[in-house]
């Protein structure tokens, strides 16, 4: 049993909104790649969630997608029995921080105390019990307020990727955010990679919803009115959660980066 507490839940936020447009014309706009059965014989989509199972108070999950895809991502939870998933429409792209934001409001109608997991839905993690070792590890520091990044040790000089610059020492395993790099040429790339202390940035974090949201307040509060106007004049649809158009198109694009932790 790992050291969670029962009174706290995992809830998974997968970001499912990308065109896939890099896999054309495997994957295309109507079905990108994380719909399609790329590493396995389950959708990406599908593998982000069973690569949970395990984890201890896990909830149902949260996912944000395209309204274009609704259907897609409905049926595919149904055929891996996730029954009651918070299917959020986006009617526009915004970036990965206003999406989070939506998630986070969202959970904070149902509870106050729930930690984040936020995934994207199109990775490959085959080594599952050092990924849970590593969530259950964030799940401590969330409970402290902290906001969690997941890093990843680079194998090569891969110019696709941001860094993250982490400390040298560590508590637990924890290493404290000295700095965030956004995807650096190849030149640079090498140096981090000889330097060490760099990491790839794997865009998962783990976080407190409320602790999210007071963050973005002081550092992007457009964001957190935008969104949380769309959240208010969201329609229930079927089984979705349309989010109010002209809301979520006001709020500004941006990603959620976590500095110095």
């Amino acid at each position: 049993m790992s050291s969670i507490s029962k009174l706290i839940s995992i809830v998974p936020v997968i970001l499912s909104g990308g065109s896939g447009t890099r896999l054309w014309p495997l994957s295309r706009k109507q079905y990108p790649k994380q719909y399609l059965s790329l590493a396995g014989d389950n959708t990406m989509l599908q593998e982000t969630i069973l690569r949970l199972e395990g984890l201890d108070n896990l909830a149902e999950p949260i996912i944000i997608c395209n309204a274009d895809h609704r259907f897609i991502v409905a049926e595919q939870c149904q055929k891996i029995d996730i029954k009651k998933p918070t299917i959020l429409l986006e009617p526009v792209g915004r970036n990965t921080a206003p999406a989070i934001a939506a998630a986070a409001l969202q959970s904070l109608k149902l509870t106050d105390d729930a930690v984040l997991l936020v995934l994207s839905a199109d990775h490959v993690i085959q080594d599952v019990e050092a990924f849970h070792q590593a969530i259950n590890i964030a799940i401590n520091q969330a409970q402290e307020g902290k906001l969690a990044t997941f890093g990843i040790v680079p194998t090569d000089a891969n110019t696709g990727y941001g860094y993250i610059k982490a400390s040298k020492g560590d508590v637990g395993g924890v290493h404290k955010v000295e700095e965030f790099v956004e995807k650096p040429d190849l030149q640079t790339a090498k140096s981090y990679l000889e330097q060490g202390g760099y990491l790839w940035n794997s865009g998962m974090f783990m976080f407190q919803a409320d602790v999210l949201i007071d963050e973005l307040t002081t550092h992007s509060p457009g964001i957190v009115v935008s969104v949380n106007n769309a959240i208010d004049n969201a329609k229930q649809d079927l089984d979705f959660i349309r989010l109010d158009k002209q809301a979520f198109e006001s709020s500004p694009s941006d990603s959620i980066i976590v500095h110095r932790l």
